[in-house]
């Protein structure tokens, strides 16, 4: 990984910010992440700013997720577990944001600058967080960011592929002037994309940070399968209100991923089934109208956050 040259305090607009004093806070929801919870567990104790609480949410874990969570809480005042009953499923997009609120509500520190949504199966170096929040400290107007999730795969670290302006949910920092902007996360699918899009339509940025890795220990969308993960990415496309012809033009694209064509007709089914089902959208028709407008200028060759 690069390295930033420098871990003297910034100055943005006249004000000395030092990350090593900036206030941050966690949430994490799991759900039967015995296997890569402790990992992400000692890569936060490990962390050059640590946190000034961090609750980590077992959302109805049928394995020894509730116990580890429990015996770390147990040796770290900041660690707070937060445990809910098992519904019995996996409740797609909007069980793991009331997972979230739940571990959200439980916070009792509430003088955070920052705030990041981070899920339980991620290893990151000692750093990232202090660096993660230097580059907040120098751009003002970034309000959610992240590092970049990797995979490694026979030796090989594979990067997630997304567009320059999205953050994946499971690596979000938001600044607390942008969250209280965009009034939180929909509870619902396609929560990760929708904060972003608010967050760009009401003049914040957003990015991820090519130069800040995490390792994902599990392939985004593993629980599904690899056809119910790309379903699932389609339906989420239409409840976040994604133009038809954007799908279509992704859908093309995904054509030469693996797996081949399968890949793209698994999108197309996702969309299609969602609309026909009458899927709620997110509740907000400026979001759309935006979103859409976002989506038509990159497919025409004009500037986009679409990147």
């Amino acid at each position: 990984m690069m390295r930033l040259p420098s871990q003297e305090p910034v100055t943005v607009d006249g004000g000395e910010v030092n990350s090593k004093e900036t206030k941050y806070v966690l949430i994490t929801p799991v759900r039967d992440e015995e296997q890569y919870l402790p990992l992400t567990i000692r890569s936060v104790i490990r962390q050059t700013v640590r946190p000034q609480e961090w609750a980590i949410v077992n959302d109805g874990s049928k394995d020894n997720t509730g116990k580890i969570i429990d015996e770390y809480a147990a040796k770290h005042s900041w660690i707070r577990a937060v445990h809910r009953q098992d519904r019995g499923y996996r409740k797609w997009g909007a069980g793991i944001i009331e997972a979230f609120y739940d571990g959200f509500n439980a916070l009792t520190r509430h003088d955070w600058e920052f705030m990041s949504k981070m899920d339980g199966d991620l290893s990151f170096g000692p750093e990232y967080f202090e660096r993660a929040l230097e580059k907040f400290a120098t751009n003002p107007k970034l309000g959610v960011g992240g590092g970049f999730l990797y995979h490694v795969d026979q030796g090989e670290h594979i990067l997630e592929q997304h567009p320059a302006f999205h953050v994946r949910g499971g690596a979000k920092i938001y600044r607390r002037a942008c969250w209280d902007a965009i009034d939180g996360l929909w509870v619902g699918p396609g929560s990760d994309t929708v904060d972003e899009v608010k967050a760009n339509m009401l003049g914040w940025t957003s990015m991820s940070f090519m130069d800040l890795q995490i390792q994902h220990h599990r392939w985004t969308g593993a629980a599904y399968g690899r056809w119910g993960g790309i379903v699932k990415n389609g339906k989420t496309d239409y409840v976040s209100g994604y133009h038809p012809l954007f799908v279509l033009a992704k859908a093309g694209v995904r054509a030469f991923q693996k797996p081949f064509v399968l890949g793209s007709l698994a999108l197309v089914y996702g969309y299609l089934t969602a609309y026909l089902g009458k899927i709620p959208r997110v509740d907000d028709d400026s979001l759309i109208r935006y979103l859409r407008r976002q989506q038509l200028a990159k497919l025409a060759g004009r500037e986009t956050i679409w990147k």
